[in-house]
């Protein structure tokens, strides 16, 4: 098929910042994209070809825009996935298959996969609501402390709550959720995999993710992480078991921790482009969206090496402001080399909101790290 300045249509559910990225890939190749958001501000207005307002959980709306399009893909999990069973059983390709998404859509099931396919994990136990969780720890089935995690629709640190006495778990939303053992960790690891539909898989390096004290949201995202190869190698083949399992086509975010005794666990996945794989736009040889593209549309693989050490900081709506958004000394920051910023095209902020990222690359990694620390504490996400 001739995906290149041609009538073929790509579709992608979902117009946030990822479908932007996705998006200066497909005007690179010059290929036809159409897009469906809720909101008709979306990031992606400005970019697609053909742009469509509407619910993403809507199961009329998913099937009457995937109709359009000869392959679709998405950018976010939270669509409806009847929808996209009943277009791929009319002969629309979407990657991920809705089979991969359903195992990953409910973090109970995902949990329920990583142990029936002997993939490590922290131990867990599901539950129905709060009260049959409550009910469970006054029989001593579950200890404290422990990660609570709703079972659906958390994103950007939402959804997930440390529990250390009944009080924590007071206006947590009344739902299906997971009680899981904490474990103490050194670090928090992720590694992207690359599967095309002819089965070609590569992964990107180990990176390392530093996380926000309180919001819990990555803070830096560091590539290479500052582990040892042996440790790498391990999360890496780990990955690629998952991904193998999953049987899943375009990008595989694998997060997961590194225990004190050097173990990998994993932690959640992501099925499409992640937030640890921002670096890649300026320090891999091909970044983890136009890989996307190439695994889904079935085209050779990119090389996913990094060309120099790349490290990304989150940039999030600072507290204490809220509406029309201004990012005070965004020409400072330009002014150091080997910093990229980002803006995603979000026209309000609002505390801990993702509004861009900042790619620092640099030769050593201690000196990115220094220059993403510089780049941390100047540029500010505030409001007019």
């Amino acid at each position: 098929m001739n995906f290149f300045s041609s009538d073929f249509k790509l579709g992608i559910l979902g117009g946030g910042q990822l479908g932007k990225m996705l998006l200066s890939e497909t005007r690179k190749f010059d290929i036809q994209t159409y897009v469906l958001d809720p909101s008709d501000e979306a990031p992606c207005t400005i970019a697609c070809n053909k742009f469509y307002q509407g619910d993403l959980t809507d199961f009329k709306t998913v099937y009457e825009f995937g109709k359009k399009v000869d392959v679709l893909t998405f950018e976010i999990e939270m669509v409806n996935v009847e929808a996209l069973e009943q277009l791929e059983a009319e002969g629309v390709k979407v990657f991920p298959s809705p089979k991969t998404l359903k195992q990953i859509q409910n973090k109970g099931f995902q949990k329920d996969f990583y142990s029936r396919h002997n993939i490590p994990t922290a131990p867990y136990k599901r539950f129905i609501s709060i009260p049959e969780l409550i009910a469970t720890i006054e029989a001593g089935g579950v200890t404290y402390p422990f990660v609570w995690k709703s079972a659906e629709f958390g994103y950007d640190g939402n959804g997930v709550k440390v529990v250390r006495t009944i009080s924590d778990l007071e206006g947590l939303p009344e739902a299906e959720c997971i009680a899981e053992e904490m474990i103490p960790f050194k670090n928090e690891l992720a590694v992207i995999v690359a599967r095309s539909v002819s089965g070609q898989i590569f992964t990107y390096p180990v990176v390392e993710m530093e996380f926000h004290p309180e919001a819990n949201q990555v803070e830096y995202v560091i590539c290479p992480a500052r582990i040892s190869d042996e440790v790498a190698q391990k999360a890496r083949a780990i990955a690629l078991e998952v991904s193998k399992k999953f049987d899943h086509v375009g990008l595989l975010a694998v997060e997961m921790f590194q225990t004190k005794d050097d173990e990998i666990l994993v932690n959640e996945v992501a099925p499409r482009p992640h937030n640890s794989g921002h670096y890649s736009i300026e320090a891999s040889y091909t970044s983890q969206f136009e890989n996307h593209i190439r695994a889904i549309l079935d085209l050779p693989l990119g090389n996913t090496d990094s060309k120099v050490a790349g490290i990304m900081v989150n940039l999030v709506g600072a507290e204490g402001f809220s509406g029309a958004v201004k990012y005070e000394n965004i020409e400072k920051i330009l002014d150091i080399p080997g910093v990229t910023p980002h803006i995603y095209g979000k026209k309000q902020t609002r505390p801990f909101r993702k509004m861009g990222h900042v790619t620092i690359v640099n030769e050593n990694m201690d000196e990115a790290r220094k220059i993403a620390e510089t780049v941390k504490n100047t540029i500010k996400v505030i409001s007019l």
